[in-house]
């Protein structure tokens, strides 16, 4: 079941405020390894339009954000291409936890610890609203794509596959 208590803030809502962004709060049951596919189920929602923060790197190393639809998975071989590096893969989990500030599983895009360059899946701008991690394992918020291209500097990508 989803719960209705207000959430207390986090750096992703405090950001999402500073700028007056309108957003939406969606708590929810946290299950560990549930992912998008599980919070879109318990919310009710499309799991196309709760959209996953995922921490990746390239081959030096360097960490980036990718902005995924939940029922998605990433093609790294298309998305390194597009962006004009040699490899990107998956962060470890203590990796993404030191690069974001945020647990795995609770990672918002928003007001990371680290500035990492992000990657929007270009399907997701044509959304209406999304919902994407607010900084807490357990809570979404619902905004406009569009907030992630004006406060993320957000570029569009196309990589992709189906799950």
């Amino acid at each position: 079941m989803a719960k209705k208590d207000k959430v207390s803030e986090t750096p992703a809502t405090a950001l999402l405020r500073q700028h007056g962004v309108d957003f939406t709060e969606h708590p929810y049951e946290y299950l560990e390894h549930g992912g998008a596919q599980h919070s879109a189920q318990v919310l009710g929602m499309d799991p196309f339009s709760v959209v996953k923060t995922l921490i990746m790197q390239d081959q030096d190393a360097k960490p980036l954000v990718v902005l995924m639809h939940g029922n998605r998975k990433v093609s790294t071989k298309n998305l390194a291409r597009q962006v004009g590096l040699k490899s990107i893969e998956p962060c470890a989990p203590e990796v993404a936890n030191r690069h974001s500030g945020y647990l795995v599983g609770g990672t918002s895009p928003f007001a990371t610890r680290r500035a990492m360059p992000v990657f929007i899946e270009e399907s997701i701008l044509a959304l209406p609203r999304i919902c994407i991690n607010g900084g807490r394992r357990g809570y979404l918020v619902g905004i406009d794509p569009q907030v992630c291209v004006q406060l993320l500097a957000a570029k569009p990508v196309n990589c992709a596959l189906a799950e």
